[in-house]
């Protein structure tokens, strides 16, 4: 895996734009702020509902250029209200156009339309013969096909990819009466429109709701309801009349928005009165949605662009030192609790947590070059939280292992039976917090977004390290000599961990362990177990606790003394297989 992703990010260093390092968020790189200020059209009014609606529609355009992590805000209210986007780092000239172009909504009648990839993959669709005009000529109607698809229009049709986020970023409405080529909102299909017809500024209002049935009730589709001022229904009526009598896809009306098309619904009737209902497969809420970018465009505003200029880092570099200083600081009280715990079984913790960190940072790296993904002060306290949420997976795992060896098994099976019943723990423990950083990331904003992607990020990471390193380098340093046989430095040894010295083995024979002599007593390694298997009278002996099979070898072990009669001497008995040996007199 760290292999995987070290070679990507280099081949995307040497070959493509790719950085050894990932990129940071405003908060600590800085970056350029545009003021845009509204500027009502044709006697409008600004509103909240218009700021609001204009900031989802920039917002729109900055995602999709692959910008992340910019701030788009609105300051005052009513008529004096500003928008203010700020975005990190050095962002292009097309990304900055998109920001300071007006967004505008217009209805154009679809001439063609297609599979959103390019021609070469894309599957086949109705197409008209190109005419060698670059340019319009009087058309005997507005939807006469070889007047406006002229062979520069179809190529350009033919190479447009919709699936590319970075064609549907919006901001280019094209020239109102010509040909367009563009994509819908989602990538899936394209279409070369015609000149524009009505235009967004003569939508009176638009509403979402249920279908009103011709009987009076209510039905259980769910439309959404246009309603035009006079202009814009004289223009409705007539294009509705025109296009009523198309085949596909020349009788749909494309509604467009910031120069993706929303919505391509088709003319069922010619609709006079300026009152048009838009049905198909729409939820409550996709239906309110367009109902809201249908009310965009009926509200006739655009921006100024009044200020713009670079700034400085909210919080800077000095943050950014002190936030990894912070998680350096825990690390290493991390891996001093490790080896004051676990002796040097800790280093297996400092390896997964060194490898957690390589892995994380070239994740990191590899999604700021590929999607764009820049690092914000909150995604270094996620990582630096993972730290903890990583210990804690070893923690588990080790202390799994020593109740184990508490029990008596050896080394080996200890670690397969403490896996066995720490895995579940552990997948517990990480789903938990996975699930939080998801609710986090959905429902939170600005900067808790981005602790929560890291938080997730890391969790994830922290999973496969467990399985796929921690459990398998514990295989095999449980083969080595100095683990196998509980040095005392090793962490795992059983008489530090209050193992008992005899263990059953079944068939009435327990393992006694042979203790050590000598000056060094507590730190030798434990002595090869003795197997007692003479069987043992039940009731014999004077041990109280443990098993049936360790009170009998503590029988075995211990001299039974008996009162002597008037006539009778006093003697030790023995055992069943035992030579009797003769006691001393009282």
């Amino acid at each position: 895996m760290v292999a995987a992703l070290a070679a990507t990010l280099f081949a995307g260093y040497q070959w493509s734009d790719a950085a050894l390092t990932p990129n940071l968020a405003l908060d600590l790189e800085g970056g350029t702020q545009i003021i845009l200020t509204p500027v009502p059209v044709a006697g409008g009014e600004i509103t909240s509902t218009t700021i609001n609606q204009a900031i989802g529609v920039i917002r729109n355009r900055v995602d999709a250029s692959g910008v992340a992590e910019a701030e788009i805000t609105s300051q005052g209210n009513g008529s004096s209200a500003k928008i203010v986007v700020s975005l990190p780092g050095n962002p292009s000239e097309e990304t900055l156009n998109l920001v300071r172009t007006s967004a505008q909504m217009e209805f154009r009648p679809v001439l063609v339309t297609g599979s959103g990839a390019p021609a070469a993959t894309a599957s086949p669709s109705p197409t008209p013969t190109a005419t060698a005009n670059e340019g319009p000529a009087a058309p005997s109607s507005p939807s006469d096909k070889s007047y406006y698809v002229t062979a520069a229009v179809q190529k350009q049709f033919d190479a447009l990819d919709c699936t590319n986020a970075a064609n549907r970023t919006g901001g280019v409405n094209g020239d109102p009466k010509t040909a367009f080529v563009t994509c819908d909102k989602d990538g899936a299909s394209k279409y070369i429109l015609g000149p524009v017809e009505v235009e967004g500024k003569h939508i009176a209002s638009a509403s979402s709701g249920l279908q009103q049935l011709s009987n009076g009730t209510v039905g259980t589709l769910w439309v959404v309801n246009l309603k035009l001022d006079s202009t814009g229904t004289s223009q409705f009526a007539a294009t509705s009349a025109r296009l009523y009598k198309e085949t596909e896809p020349l009788n749909r009306f494309a509604i467009v928005l910031d120069g993706l098309v929303i919505s391509a619904p088709k003319i069922n009737d010619v609709i006079p009165n300026g009152q048009a209902e838009i049905s198909g497969s729409f939820t409550r809420e996709s239906a309110a949605t367009l109902a809201g970018q249908l009310n965009f465009g009926a509200l006739p505003v655009s921006f100024q662009v009044e200020s713009e200029q670079q700034i400085s880092a909210t919080l800077g570099s000095e943050q950014l030192q002190k936030g990894l200083l912070a998680g350096l600081i825990g690390l290493i009280l991390v891996v001093i609790y490790s080896f004051a715990q676990y002796r040097l079984l800790g280093t297996l913790t400092v390896a997964s947590l060194v490898l957690a960190a390589v892995i994380t940072y070239l994740t990191i790296t590899l999604l700021s070059w590929t999607q764009g993904y820049r690092l914000s002060l909150p995604g270094v306290a996620g990582i630096i939280v993972a730290i903890g949420i990583t210990a804690d997976s070893f923690i588990v795992y080790f202390e799994r292992i020593r109740d184990e060896l508490r029990d008596g098994r050896p080394l080996g099976a200890a670690v397969e039976h403490g896996w066995a019943r720490a895995r579940r723990t552990i997948v517990a423990s990480d789903t938990v917090n996975f699930l939080a950083a998801v609710v986090l990331y959905v429902l939170a904003v600005g900067g808790v977004r981005g602790f929560a992607f890291t938080l997730g990020l890391t969790t994830i990471i922290d999973l496969a390290i467990v399985f796929f390193f921690t459990h398998p380098m514990m295989e095999i340093i449980s083969k080595w000599r100095f683990f196998n046989e509980g040095h005392a430095l090793s962490g795992l040894d059983p008489r530090r961990l209050g193992a008992p010295t005899t263990r059953y083995v079944g068939r009435g024979r327990v393992a006694t362990a042979a203790r050590p002599t000598g000056p060094l007593d507590r730190d030798a390694p434990a002595a090869d177990a003795t197997v007692a298997d003479r069987p043992v009278p039940v009731g014999a002996g004077t041990a109280t606790g443990g098993t049936i099979a360790e009170r009998r070898a503590a029988a075995r072990r211990t001299p039974v003394t008996r009162t002597a009669g008037p006539t009778d001497s006093t003697s030790t008995t023995a055992g069943p297989d035992d030579a009797p040996t003769e006691g001393n007199e009282h």
